[in-house]
């Protein structure tokens, strides 16, 4: 899912399909899938649990207040379960993750680098949810 803006970027990436959610809801079709992974918090699992399989997870990368009721009543019944994909930046995951970027299995995409000094005008940037890729700090 993204903008119009980003459809080219993300099918650059390797993506088999590609949704604009601009012109197509998701959550509204017959479609339904194993993982629907939320990664700019832009959805919540109550709209998205019907697009769901059964055994489906529902991840996110930035929890909120309101999504640990509903991790932990998911953690005990039904068979959809919403999850917190926390990183776990143990030596060898980050060893495999270099070698797929060295293979090049991995694209980064680097939207702005701002120098550390700015890095107030950063956060304000990313907190505007347009960013295409990720932002980078420049420490020198």
């Amino acid at each position: 899912m993204c903008s119009t803006a980003n459809v080219e970027l993300v099918k650059s990436l390797g993506a088999d399909r590609v949704m604009d959610y601009t012109k197509e809801d998701f959550t509204r079709s017959d479609q339904t899938y194993n993982i629907i992974f939320d990664t700019v918090n832009k959805s919540s699992f109550s709209r998205c649990k019907n697009a769901l399989k059964q055994g489906g997870v529902y991840l996110i990368t930035m929890p909120t207040l309101d999504i640990f009721p509903q991790l932990l009543w998911t953690s005990i019944a039904g068979s959809k379960k919403v999850k917190f994909g926390g990183s776990n930046a143990s030596p060898e995951n980050l060893n495999f993750l270099r070698e797929l970027i060295e293979a090049r299995k991995i694209k980064s995409v680097i939207d702005r680098v701002y120098p550390l000094e700015q890095i107030v005008e950063a956060h304000r940037y990313v907190n505007k949810g347009h960013k295409k890729g990720n932002v980078a700090i420049k420490i020198e």
